[in-house]
């Protein structure tokens, strides 16, 4: 079997140079990183400034499941087939964690003949983007302790410490210890834990911000302890702001890669959408903007979670507005949605796409509430018959939205063609995308709103303890800030059982978190982990290198 590694191997990939010339960045703006991947300078960058924008397509999707559903191969197959219609063309992504890459869901960089290249180095180190990231993160964690140690003047509330250190990878095990055990050399005992890098809010500050000026003044807001008396003690106050900066320098240069097809690539930023914010970088993503006609992004996960953070927080904190939204769906996982095992996915099952359209359904009314004309790509499968592909089309019909059939993982850009006619014709509408709530709504009712009119719950259970964190926020002010949602991805529930379209339901709301910097508050609800596990069988187990010395067992 043929699989996505053999395929990325055995292409040819041109000069990083090559592919920058294509997107207008000449050589000397290029900081290379081997033959075929390279950061983009600052300079350059910044002499862009003036140009107009191009257009901005988003690729999300319905709610995930064990069958797959394909949204970066579809984000590189769409790219892949609009830059062979003529289009000047950018993807923008996000990169691999590594905790994913060595536990369940495998690398990040599309699947068959749409994938972005070099596809190991991109899902295993890369830049060393997320390194820096994990540095800057445990570097202030180091100044807190360190605070504490030398007499804490800043009259820190050690109980009251909400910094977390970072790593990159699933490790359970890490989620709460107790820190500085041994003896008073190595300072007082508290408790403490870690959350996975892309969680961290140094990677929301890292996504969010638009300039280096804008990072290192969102570093320093970043809100990391409580006083005494009440008062927040913020990572500026430590003087280590600065530093955080400087360790950040490098990796927040844009980071540029090609498809297969040689279409151009912005890897950079990688912030889950189920914990975080769930979108790559808005440096990437302006300078994209700037570089062509048409910007293909993703969201992570479905739409009720990456999309929705998308609009409600990317793009109000940047000024970006997509013109058009691709909701990518399998018939396998909507027959997963419509209750059939992942076994029994290869027999046709009208019935059970009917049922699983549900969850389509329910994404494609949600995009509407955004003011975004949407289209609906759906990967085809081998098993996949013509009886589910029109139980699909008429539903989606109904709705009065197209849906296309695309083959890109087998056939690349050509098996996109048509959805990038779709697509083009959506983005000549005109849309006026809008947040889902004002800025002034208060931070509960914020919550509550995403909870009934996305995930359609019949309403919020906040704990008291956060329910008193919310209050302190805004007496703070804090009040106008976005919410960032972090729950479980498989459902518009909290229950990841829950597949298909549940409703009526109460979303769970155990903590809050404040993060000042990036500009939002995170509620975290029902048994989401900000520091994931590793399953029973980790994809670990199977990768190695062979006798050549290269890797093999990578998704």
């Amino acid at each position: 079997m043929t699989t996505d590694l053999d395929i990325a191997r055995a292409a040819t990939l041109r000069p990083i140079t090559d592919i920058a010339a294509r997107a207008g960045i000449p050589a000397d703006a290029l900081y290379a990183y081997g033959p075929h991947k390279a950061k983009i300078g600052y300079d350059f960058i910044n002499g862009c400034a003036g140009r107009p924008d191009g257009k901005l397509v988003l690729v999300t999707g319905i709610s995930p499941t064990a069958a797959g559903e394909g949204k970066t191969t579809t984000t590189v197959g769409l790219a892949d087939a609009l830059s062979a219609a003529g289009k000047r063309v950018m993807i923008c992504l996000r990169e691999p964690s590594l905790g994913p890459s060595f536990g369940m869901k495998g690398g990040a960089t599309g699947g068959g003949y749409a994938q972005v290249v070099p596809m190991e180095d991109i899902n295993l180190h890369f830049t060393g983007d997320f390194h820096a990231i994990t540095s800057a993160n445990n570097l202030l964690a180091a100044m807190i302790d360190n605070h504490l140690y030398w007499g804490n003047s800043l009259g820190i509330d050690t109980r009251r410490v909400t910094w977390r250190r970072a790593l990159d990878m699933n490790d359970r095990a890490l989620r709460s210890i107790i820190n500085s055990i041994g003896g008073g050399a190595n300072g007082a005992p508290r408790e403490d834990g870690f959350d996975i890098t892309v969680a961290s809010e140094v990677m929301a500050v890292f996504c969010l911000a638009r300039d280096l000026d804008d990072l290192q003044a969102r570093l320093g807001r970043m809100v990391v302890a409580t006083r005494r008396d009440g008062s927040a003690v913020t990572a500026a106050d430590l003087k280590a702001d600065g530093a955080m900066a400087v360790l950040l320098r490098e990796a927040f240069q844009p980071n540029l890669v090609q498809t297969l097809e040689g279409t151009p690539a912005l890897v950079h930023g990688g912030p889950f959408a189920n914990i975080a914010h769930g979108c790559n970088s808005v440096m990437a993503t302006r300078l994209g903007l700037k570089l062509a006609d048409v910007v293909v992004t993703e969201a992570g996960f479905g739409a009720d979670l990456g999309a929705e953070k998308f609009i409600d927080i990317k793009c109000r904190s940047a000024g970006l507005a997509p013109g058009c939204a691709v909701i990518v769906a399998t018939v396998r996982a909507l027959k997963m949605h419509g209750g059939v095992a992942k076994g029994a996915l290869g027999t046709e099952n009208v019935a059970a796409v009917q049922r699983g359209m549900a969850n389509l359904a329910r994404h494609i009314e949600n995009m509407r509430k955004f003011g975004i004309p949407v289209v609906v790509g759906l990967n085809r499968f081998t098993s996949d018959t013509e009886a589910e592909f029109a139980a699909v089309r008429d539903a989606t019909a109904a709705l009065g939205v197209r849906t296309v059939l695309c083959t890109h993982w087998a056939d690349g850009g050509a098996g996109a063609a048509e959805l990038a006619q779709v697509v083009t014709e959506a983005l000549g509408e005109g849309a006026q995308a809008k947040p889902l709530y004002p800025a002034d709504l208060p931070l509960a009712e914020k919550i509550r709103t995403i909870a009934r009119d996305i995930y359609r719950a019949r309403d919020i259970d906040i704990a008291p303890a956060a329910a008193k964190r919310l209050s302190q926020f805004e007496a703070a002010g804090h009040a106008g800030l976005p919410v960032c949602i972090a729950k479980t991805q498989y459902s518009f529930s909290a229950d990841p059982t829950a597949m298909g379209a549940p409703e009526g339901h109460v979303l769970p709301v155990r903590e809050v978190r404040l993060s000042a910097g990036a500009g939002f508050v995170v509620a975290i609800c029902g048994e989401i982990m900000t520091m994931p596990g590793l399953p029973k069988v980790p994809a670990a187990e199977t990768i190695r290198l062979d006798a050549e010395g290269n890797i093999q067992g990578l998704f």
